[in-house]
Formats: structure tokens, sequence, C-alpha cells
């Protein structure tokens, strides 16, 4: 069995909710399915907000273990387009095999290609897995912090 990553379909969306559901939960996520997908297909439906990949069987029954979410923005500081690894989930079975690794170098492939000049991502300070990774793949500290405040939609 092997495994690749292939741009994410609307017939993907059902599995990568269970992943992402899995992936929030593991992380002490609130989760809420309607919201996730409204904001997956909206992803899917416009490729100027970014790109979905799937990490999906090389078989016949294309079971997806994982996923890969970019979104783009616009940033006067980095001189235009820029992108954030916005998710990246391996389920534990596909982890410790380099799919990682892959899934950055796909997204700066994908972030060259649209004209993005920087690439961020976040994660958590207790995952040293995933911090070594992004370390290895060229991701520095900025020595900031990222605040973040949730909007209530404009009725």
């Amino acid at each position: 069995m092997s495994a690749a990553f292939r741009f994410a379909s609307l017939a993907d969306v059902p599995a990568i909710l269970a992943h992402q559901s899995a992936y929030y939960a593991a992380d002490g996520y609130a989760f809420d399915e309607a919201v996730a997908r409204t904001a997956m297909e909206g992803l899917l439906g416009d490729p100027e907000r970014g790109r979905l990949w799937v990490l999906a069987d090389d078989d016949e029954d294309d079971q997806i273990f994982g996923y890969l979410a970019v979104t783009f923005g616009w940033s006067l500081e980095w001189g235009g387009r820029d992108a954030f690894v916005d998710e990246l989930y391996l389920a534990p079975s596909h982890r410790g095999g380099g799919l990682g690794r892959t899934a950055i170098a796909l997204a700066e492939d994908a972030c060259r290609a649209a004209g993005v000049r920087a690439l961020h991502l976040e994660v958590e300070r207790g995952n040293a897995r995933g911090r070594a990774l992004y370390a290895r793949t060229g991701f520095a500290d900025t020595d900031r912090l990222l605040l973040t405040r949730r909007l209530t939609p404009a009725r």
C-alpha cells in the first residue's frame, strides 16, 4: 500500500471532515462540522483562496489518510501574496515516513507557482515532533506572538 497527495474534490469532504474531527479532538479544539464543511467547500470552490490536498491510497479504494490545506492572504510586510499552511494532518498510521516533508514541499511548490512570497504556519508549543519537522524544512520562529480574535459575522 502506498499513498500520495492529490488535489481534493468535493467528494473527499466527508473523509477530510472525519480526519479534521480527530485532529481537533487530539489538540482540544472545538469542532463544528457544519462550519468546517462550509469553510472547506469555500476553499475548494475558489482557487484564489488556496489549495486543499488529500493523502490517499494509490490503489482502487482511494482511502484517505490525511490532508493539507494552504490558504492565501496578502501582506504589506512580505511584499504581496502570502500563505498559511492552515492545516496538515496525517493519520497516525502514516506518520514518521517522510510524508510531512513531502506535504511541506508540495505546499512550497504550489505557493511559488501562485506567486506567494512568504509561507507561514502555526504549531502547538508542545508539539515537539511537528516543531522539529518544520525546523528541518526551513521554518523559523520569528519571536512573535500570533494573537487572534474570533469575529462574529455581520448581519
